[in-house]
C-alpha cells in the first residue's frame, strides 16, 4: 500500500519538478558530512544530546548564541542514535505522522526571523516533508523527490555514513540539506511532517543562522529522481516502519 501512494506522490511532484520557490535557495553537502559548510554571521544548532529521549516540547537556545532561540513544539520525538539517525550515535529528532511538529524561532537580531536552516537528514523515505513558514505564511515546501533530484543518483548518499551502526540501512540516503532565504526573505517556523505517514521523518544537527555565503551543491534537473525514489522507498523505509514507531507508542 505505501509503494502504490508513494506511486502517486512522485506522479503528482513530476508535474511540479524544477519549479523555483522565490526566495529559497537549497543546497546540499558532501557526501558523509553532517554539519554545513558556509559562513554565518550568527551561526547556532540544536544536537538533541541533552534532551531526554521520549515525546515533549522544549525550548531551545542553539548552543548560546544569545541572539536566536527556539520552541519545539509538544510532539517533537526525541530517539537514541541507531542505524535510521543520529550523528555519531547521539540523540535526533523524529516524527512519524502528517501532523509532525513545528520550530518556531525568534531574534533579537530580526524580527522577521532568520536566513537560514540547515540539518542532517539522515534515512530518507518517500514522506518526508519540510515546510517553511514567514509570520503564518508557508513560503516553502521541501519533499523526498527534491533531495533525489539533489543527490542524483550517487551511491555514496546511501547507508549510514558514520558510526557506530556505519554502513547500515543501505535503502535509504543521508545527507546534510542548506536552505538559504535570498532577496531579502526570512522566516521564522519550520515544520517537519511525516506525508504519507508510513515511516519516519528523522532529523539532527539543527542549525539556525544569518548566512554570509552559500555552499553546497545546487540542485541539477531532474531528469533521473522519479524511479529512484520508487525504487528505495520499496527498499528502505516499508522495512523499518512498525518497530520504530512502536518506540513511543504510549505518546
Amino acid at each position: 500500500m505505501k509503494l502504490s501512494l508513494l506511486i502517486t506522490g512522485v506522479a503528482a511532484a513530476a508535474a511540479m519538478a524544477g519549479a523555483a520557490q522565490a526566495g529559497i535557495t537549497v543546497t546540499y553537502e558532501a557526501p558523509g558530512v553532517t554539519n554545513t559548510t558556509a559562513l554565518f554571521d550568527v551561526l547556532g544548532k540544536e544536537t538533541f544530546d541533552s534532551r531526554a529521549v521520549g515525546v515533549g516540547g522544549f525550548s531551545s537556545n542553539f548552543g548560546g548564541n544569545g541572539v536566536i532561540s527556539g520552541q519545539y513544539g509538544a510532539s517533537t520525538q526525541v530517539h537514541a542514535g541507531d542505524q535510521y539517525g543520529g550523528e555519531g550515535g547521539s540523540n535526533y529528532a523524529v516524527t512519524f505522522d502528517s501532523n509532525g511538529y513545528s520550530l518556531n524561532l525568534t531574534s533579537t537580531q530580526d524580527a522577521a526571523g532568520v536566513t537560514y536552516f540547515g540539518y542532517y537528514l539522515p534515512a530518507l523515505d518517500g514522506g518526508n516533508v519540510l515546510e517553511l513558514y514567514s509570520g503564518g505564511t508557508k513560503i516553502f515546501t521541501f519533499d523526498a523527490s527534491t533531495v533525489l533530484s539533489k543527490i542524483g543518483g550517487n551511491s555514496a548518499y546511501f547507508g549510514k555514513p558514520d558510526a557506530p551502526n556505519q554502513g547500515q540501512n543501505s535503502g535509504e540516503p543521508y545527507a546534510f540539506v542548506n536552505f538559504y532565504a535570498t532577496g531579502g526573505t526570512k522566516f521564522d517556523r519550520v515544520v517537519f511532517l511525516e506525508n504519507p505517514a508510513g515511516g519516519g521523518y528523522e532529523s539532527d544537527n539543527h542549525t539556525v543562522g544569518y548566512f554570509k555565503t552559500i555552499t553546497g551543491t545546487g540542485v541539477p534537473e531532474p531528469a533521473t529522481w522519479a524511479m529512484m525514489i520508487i525504487g528505495f522507498g520499496a527498499v528502505g523505509s516499508m522495512v523499518r516502519t512498525s518497530r520504530r514507531r512502536n518506540a513511543f507508542s504510549a505518546a
